[in-house]
């Protein structure tokens, strides 16, 4: 499947567009009346941007921001006799169960790491009785590292230097061997750390083979969209989803041979606990793919952002297995406070820990962080209380504990709500949700209905989606956005809403899905 085309398609079809020859004739009238007044115009803008597509951000979800307006102005007419019953939706509001932003669906952030935040910005509070001692033992500890004792100075290109230290820490501790705490940058969420790696290693250029990343699919598409916009190769493997999406390696080495003609193969990204899947690679699994990559000399990108996320197994790092198995390959493994239990998505910080990099390439990595200067302090700071919680005799210790395991809980338990509720409704099966915060099951779609889809000019996964949308506000990511075997369909959801609402959304759900079916079959 050539993934660059089929997501153009997607795009297209996802707004329901029809390029008739009078259209496109109409686009290129105005292409033309802009030239005259615009510098900078689609024409020779980037192609790659324009090729780029992040479903997890798409038409779908453009859509439900304009439903929640639709319901905003029906709850404000509601008290008016002249509103008319025909334009009520039967829903009260849209659960935007698109996207892994735990706070967003109701989360409580961790009181330690808000009041050590709050104690960074304004360190007038730090004379305040209401704040815990370990919390203002962190932050004046935080604050000594910063420029000026100030979060509005910038740190070093890779970070804060202590907080650097503790992410080594956490990372020893966590595999039992040493980390050195130089080889850990700080980033702006993962996906900085994971688009400076690929910025690193990509070599394309117009006289040569680009740059190939081999990227699991179904995949997240911040590696899909990455890859198209520096102009680099996607190498698609399939997840074997029989086999609870584990990764199978004849089918590593199928995509790899068959890509060697068309790129220069670099890396493979692995994505454990899995997302969209809610996989957990075992050990063994691991074990495999480190040897593939040793074999084929490419760099292993680790995405490790839901390791504390686990429900079912138990999570290896690549680090601690590499290191078992005395092989020196490169790895760039990357964590985040966006997700897990602590869900600090919108303050951006994250690490890239580089393991058996060559110093002189370490260096030009860092000379290249050099020139964004650093990563958001507040995010650092933010890092920093998850790879260092209070300590077990602080004053915070007990409530850090307790809702970290409170988080944890809920989400093992919607994890088992989702998966088993998919698994009783005929049409649908998914696997179990092991780990991350995703189910990804795969569904039957009628006949009667993939028509409709192609009269409509849209992928049946897409038009499936819409239709859950339309009708009870529940918004999801048709599969057709992270890539899925041809013939088969699937759509992402978080797990994410509240327990009660969570289990309302699935009730909703069945129906849909019930009454979908019979319409279409």
């Amino acid at each position: 499947m050539n993934s660059q085309r089929y997501g153009r398609l997607f795009y297209l079809s996802s707004l329901n567009i029809n390029y008739s020859q009078k259209q496109q004739q109409q686009q290129r009238f105005i292409r033309m009346n802009n030239c005259c007044r615009h510098t900078i115009t689609l024409d020779n803008i980037n192609d790659n941007v324009k090729r780029l597509e992040y479903a997890v951000r798409g038409p779908l979800v453009i859509r439900a921001g304009v439903i929640e307006n639709e319901l905003k102005q029906q709850q404000q007419s509601s008290s008016s006799s002249s509103s008319s019953s025909n334009n009520q939706r039967l829903f009260n509001e849209v659960i935007r169960a698109n996207i892994g932003d735990c706070h967003a669906m109701g989360q409580r952030p961790l009181t330690f790491l808000r009041q050590v935040l709050a104690c960074s910005s304004d360190d007038s509070l730090l004379t305040s009785q209401h704040y815990p001692n370990d919390v203002k033992e962190r932050t004046r500890l935080m604050l000594k590292y910063c420029g000026g004792q100030s979060v509005g100075a910038y740190s070093d290109s890779a970070g804060v230097e202590i907080i650097r230290k503790h992410c080594a820490e956490y990372v020893s501790h966590r595999d039992g061997i040493e980390s050195e705490w130089r080889d850990i940058v700080l980033t702006t969420g993962a996906s900085e750390g994971i688009r400076s790696i690929l910025a690193l290693i990509n070599t394309c250029s117009t006289d040569s083979l680009p740059s190939g990343v081999m990227i699991p699919i179904p995949q997240y598409p911040l590696y899909s969209a990455t890859i198209t916009e520096y102009g680099m190769y996607p190498i698609n493997y399939y997840l074997d989803e029989d086999n609870q999406w584990s990764l199978n390696i004849d089918e590593l080495k199928r995509s790899l041979n068959e890509a060697k003609v068309k790129c220069k193969p670099k890396a493979i990204v692995v994505i454990n606990p899995g997302n969209p899947t809610g996989s957990v690679l075992t050990k063994k699994n691991i074990e495999d793919i480190i040897r593939f990559a040793k074999e084929n000399k490419i760099l292993i990108i680790a995405d490790e952002v839901y390791q504390h996320n686990i429900y079912d197994g138990e999570f290896f790092s690549f680090k601690k297995i590499l290191h078992e198995l005395n092989e020196d390959i490169e790895l760039a493994s990357v964590m985040s406070a966006s997700k897990g239990f602590m869900g600090e998505c919108g303050l951006r910080g994250g690490y890239c820990e580089l393991v058996n990099f060559d110093p002189s390439v370490k260096a030009m990595f860092f000379k290249m962080l050099s020139a964004r200067l650093c990563s958001s302090i507040l995010g650092q700071i933010a890092l920093d209380c998850i790879v260092k919680p209070p300590d077990v005799d602080g004053e915070s210790y007990e409530r850090y504990h307790q809702e970290k395991s409170d988080v944890l809980a809920a989400l093992k338990y919607r994890a088992k709500l989702v998966a088993d509720t998919f698994n009783t409704i005929p049409g649908i099966k998914s696997n179990k949700v092991a780990g991350a915060m995703y189910a990804f099951p795969q569904i039957d779609i009628p006949k009667k209905a993939k028509e409709k889809a192609t009269e409509l000019g849209q992928a049946a996964d897409f038009f499936y989606a819409m239709n859950l949308l339309e009708t009870t506000g529940i918004c999801v990511v048709p599969g057709s956005g992270f890539g899925q075997i041809p013939g088969t369909y699937h759509f992402r959801t978080t797990i994410l809403p509240q327990n009660e609402k969570l289990e309302a959304m699935m009730k909703k759900f069945k129906q849909f899905h019930l009454n979908f079916m019979e319409q279409y079959s």
